[in-house]
């Protein structure tokens, strides 16, 4: 199975209160959920020309993590099908803590060909 980690402190720019998902300054869910979909790509061994885009995203944000707390995010392979990839992620604190758990899809994709049936905004 193909795994890769993150790993980043929380700093202010990263609470719920700086990325407006909450008013306390603690580790914001979208926050914790960008660090796991990153995890996610540096997971992914991909062709020339390709990347992954996200299309499905189950993650359980289990623990609070107040600034300076190292959090690593790890995402591992757990099915593909086709160009369809499923990983299962987690985000754990320096003492080991679960933060965060759960699922995410990303599908593979051709950069040029997904880009080209992308209408600019104002078109």
């Amino acid at each position: 199975m193909d795994t890769a980690s993150v790993t980043h402190t929380v700093n202010e720019s990263d609470t719920a209160v700086a990325v407006g998902s909450g008013d306390l300054p603690v580790l914001g869910t979208p926050v914790v959920l960008a660090w796991c979909e990153e995890a996610t790509c540096a997971a992914l061994e991909l062709g020339p020309g390709q990347t992954s885009v996200g299309t499905r995203v189950d993650l359980e944000h289990l623990a609070a993590s107040p600034i300076g707390t190292e959090v690593t995010a790890t995402a591992t392979v757990i099915h593909t099908d086709g160009r369809l990839v499923r990983f299962q992620v987690a985000a754990l604190d320096a003492a080991g803590t679960l933060l965060a758990s759960g699922e995410i899809r990303r599908v593979i994709v051709d950069r040029e060909r997904f880009m080209s049936r992308i209408s600019p905004v104002g078109d």
